[in-house]
């Protein structure tokens, strides 16, 4: 892990669609299943790239350039504000909101240059997009919290046992997830079979 990388962050955008190689349109709220993804995207089914992420920070380098890019614009379906999400390994963790992701792709070949490649030279999914199957499923919305998981060495990423009874334990009895704290703002999954 990079020294001071930030583990903590937030959902800035959700982004679904229901056709591959488009922008994902913006949504507040998607609901990830586990083995799927999100309901109703294209891209969910049965395979290692269920859900992908990009962070607001990346996205940030192509405004800079001079390009009017939005969260989705890049075809990913969380955008995340404030964690490192280019500090993760395959295998690694992400909660966020009341799901568990387990990142299973780091970057992305791009066989045909996008139409941002064109406009600005450079695109930052290959590079600095990543890719998640859902371990836990659950409500997610614009807000929520998203927290890195490393997992400690020698841990069977492929396990989630103890995180499903956590999970299960801070759900409460709310549809949508565990019970908002006092500020209003979600809490997060335990850090659960994972080192810091």
């Amino acid at each position: 892990m990079k020294p001071d990388s930030p583990r903590q962050g937030t959902v800035l955008a959700l982004s679904t669609s229901t056709t591959k190689g488009v922008p994902k349109t913006n949504v507040p709220r998607a609901q990830l299943v586990a083995d799927w993804g999100i309901r109703g995207d294209a891209h969910a089914g049965p395979w290692h790239r269920q859900i992908s992420l990009l962070a607001s920070e990346s996205i940030a380098k192509i405004r800079a350039r001079g390009l009017n890019v939005r969260p989705g614009a890049f075809a990913e379906n969380i955008t995340t504000f404030g964690v490192d999400i280019t500090d993760v390994r395959i295998g690694d963790r992400l909660a966020v909101g009341v799901t568990l992701l387990e990142i299973t792709q780091l970057g992305k070949e791009c066989h045909n240059r996008c139409a941002i490649y064109f406009a600005a030279g450079d695109c930052v999914m290959p590079r600095e997009g990543i890719f998640a199957r859902v371990l836990i499923g659950g409500g997610v919305r614009v807000g929520d919290a998203v927290q890195i998981l490393h997992v400690a060495e020698g841990h069977d990423s492929t396990s989630c046992a103890g995180v499903n009874e956590s999970v299960a334990v801070n759900a409460g009895s709310t549809p949508n997830g565990p019970p908002r704290s006092e500020s209003g703002t979600r809490r997060s999954i335990p850090d659960v079979g994972v080192s810091p």
